[in-house]
């Protein structure tokens, strides 16, 4: 049988999140609420699929993002999602004719899977293809794109880019048990989950009409250590996302730490935190990652993402992350796609302006 892709339009969340969320280490900004969230936020967003023969082998969405001199681009943040990545065994996609096969040799949580009927290659070309004709009519300069793997071999220019999402991050395996957990953190932090038990420390899910004193401690957060605030409102549409909630943590009914955290397909993400400079000494933080730890393995989850580090910009952070274990985790990087190359060095001179200046 002869191969015949075909672009398609998602209009259906099952269909989506049916596909994005049958992958190890299921990427909520690929998924259906994520979309709905950027577009509450006032995104235009496309929801791509790839047919071949009538079977969903690839999907992408598309941000529409704006830059100066009303130039814009595509952004599709952890993405394209092909059929070739880390598909959940017994899974619907990794059923049937194009049943995936994990080589042994491989480890880690993206190793890569093979496919007897697919080339991830050349329906990523397709993909590419379809969505720069969108672009042309959008005006859209290019593409950047978080690709779980490497692409290789691609007839397309993909130059290297600037992240977006952080390039490494921190993955606990769920599926061991909280004994063994513990046993792999690091020392001085199973003292400190420990002693915010004994002390008194209490996490709980924050209510939708406590947003206030999330944002004031966030705000205090960000003033101390130095990290880029995204605007109010955006925090505010991202909690009423299906599955994102705020838990905080307190003492004697004052907020400590507060924290945002997903729960999509077989993944839990940390995604965001804030903490309070006073009572630092009752390691509250460290009690609110233990207890969502402990109910994202509750609710089922395979993973816990803690969604980025970095030693050299984020060193304090980065510390506390890695006192829990886990496995460090690279992406393959950012890339950008150009279909106007003529703009996208206006831009790229832009944007070496802007970081030389500091503005």
């Amino acid at each position: 049988m002869s191969i015949e892709f075909k672009l398609i339009e998602i209009k259906n969340k099952e269909q989506l999140d049916g596909f994005v969320g049958a992958r190890v280490h299921a990427e909520l900004l690929q998924s259906w609420a994520w979309g709905d969230f950027q577009e509450r936020a006032g995104a235009k967003i496309w929801r791509l699929g790839v047919e071949e023969n009538g079977k969903l082998v690839a999907t992408a969405t598309l941000i529409k993002r704006f830059l100066p001199f009303r130039m814009s681009y595509f952004y599709c943040p952890r993405g394209p999602i092909s059929l070739q990545q880390n598909v959940i065994p017994n899974s619907e996609y990794s059923r049937g004719e194009e049943s995936l096969k994990v080589d042994n040799n491989d480890k880690g949580f993206f190793s890569p899977l093979r496919s007897v009927r697919n080339d991830k290659t050349r329906v990523l070309e397709f993909l590419f293809s379809e969505i720069k004709k969108i672009a042309k009519k959008e005006k859209v300069i290019f593409l950047r794109m978080e690709p779980m793997e490497k692409i290789d071999n691609c007839k397309l220019k993909i130059e290297d880019s600037i992240d977006v999402q952080v390039s490494k991050t921190i993955i606990l395996d769920l599926n061991k048990l909280e004994e063994e957990l513990l046993k792999e953190m690091h020392q001085k932090t199973r003292y400190n989950i420990r002693l915010a038990e004994k002390k008194g420390v209490n996490i709980r899910e924050a209510g939708s009409d406590e947003f206030e004193k999330f944002w004031e401690l966030m705000s205090a957060t960000v003033n101390r250590d130095g990290f880029r605030l995204h605007e109010k409102e955006y925090y505010k549409k991202m909690l009423e996302v299906e599955n994102i909630k705020l838990y905080f943590g307190e003492f004697e009914n004052k907020i400590l730490c507060a924290g945002i955290f997903s729960f999509f397909g077989d993944t839990a993400i940390y995604l965001h935190g804030a903490s309070s400079d006073e009572n630092r000494e009752l390691m509250a933080p460290h009690l609110l990652q233990w207890e969502l730890i402990k109910k994202a393995k509750a609710l089922g989850c395979k993973y816990y993402d803690f969604f980025g580090i970095d030693e050299k910009k984020w060193p304090g952070v980065t510390r506390f992350k890695k006192g829990f274990g886990g496995e460090e985790l690279n992406y393959p990087g950012t890339f950008d796609i150009i279909f106007n190359k003529g703009k996208y060095e206006i831009y790229k001179f832009l944007r070496k302006a802007r970081r030389l200046l500091k503005f």
